[in-house]
């Protein structure tokens, strides 16, 4: 399923946290590993040293992907190094398309200078251009394991969430992982009785059919829920929790009611807040 996984890194703790559960997804699908560091070219890093113009930032990262490919080849794990100058999430996103990678894994916390917090600044921008899925992982919580036992995908109907749907069930197939499908109802919509009941109506039949797609794709165990809560990330993260969730995916965009935009809303802020990695999927992706 992952034939190339990129992991961009800066050298920084959360990144090493997080690359021993990257090297464990590659060894479960039997991945290569793309370690890519990028020497941000809006800094000021150039000096001269000697008559030499050196790039301090490129020769760190050239140290640091070769640390972190001793660490894959422990495992006997395979790896392509690259560092490269640019701006951090257009270069991600170049490499994405140049050298044909399926799952791009970052850690949701990295450096500023150095020390850098990703989310919200590059995570947050390639999390919103990627044309692949992108996998976040939370270096604070290391105890998630993989492969995921349990996957939930919420959904609400809206291609985005097809996608991520679409991604999920092929992934659940693959490792044996119970799908979960769940549908969260916002209360703040459900005004009058008539317009309640059409509501969780409308929201029954997209669990359906999503479990049906599930089921179609080799899924051997689905469970569909429908819950109505006034936040739609803190029933994802309370289902998470009482489900024993190892793995959440959701769609880069969705419809609000049934036509709300979660970028930048609830997969963003789920994102950031949840304890389990989430997978973010474009409404594009294709498979490869």
């Amino acid at each position: 399923m992952f034939d190339r996984i990129l992991f961009p890194t800066d050298g920084s703790e959360g990144a090493d946290v997080v690359f021993d559960r990257v090297l464990d997804i590659a060894e479960t699908h039997g991945s290569t590993v793309h370690v890519l560091y990028v020497a941000d070219t809006t800094q000021d890093s150039v000096t001269r040293v000697g008559g030499n113009v050196v790039d301090v930032l490129e020769r760190e990262g050239e140290t640091i992907v070769e640390a972190t490919a001793e660490r894959a080849a422990e495992r006997g794990i395979p790896t392509v190094t690259d560092t490269l100058q640019g701006g951090v999430a257009a270069t991600i996103d170049a490499y994405v398309g140049e050298y044909g990678i399926d799952l791009v894994a970052m850690p949701t916390r990295g450096r500023t200078g150095l020390e850098r917090l990703l989310l919200g600044s590059t995570t947050d921008r390639v999390l919103r251009d990627s044309t692949v899925p992108v996998l976040t992982l939370d270096p604070v919580d290391d105890s998630t394991t993989y492969p995921a036992g349990g996957v939930l995908v919420p959904t609400d109907g809206s291609a985005g969430a097809e996608a991520a749907l679409e991604f999920s069930a092929e992934l659940a197939a693959a490792t044996g992982a119970t799908l979960h499908v769940l549908c969260v109802v916002d209360e703040s919509e459900r005004t009058v009785e008539s317009s309640a009941d059409a509501g969780d109506g409308r929201a029954s039949d997209v669990v359906e059919a999503a479990t049906s797609v599930a089921e179609d794709a080799g899924v051997a165990t689905v469970a569909g829920a429908v819950e109505t809560a006034s936040s739609i990330r803190r029933a994802i993260e309370s289902y998470a929790g009482t489900h024993d969730i190892d793995l959440v995916v959701m769609g880069a965009r969705g419809r609000r009611g049934l036509e709300r935009r979660l970028l930048g809303s609830v997969t963003e802020r789920t994102v950031r807040s949840a304890s389990v990695p989430v997978v973010t999927v474009p409404e594009n992706r294709e498979s490869r």
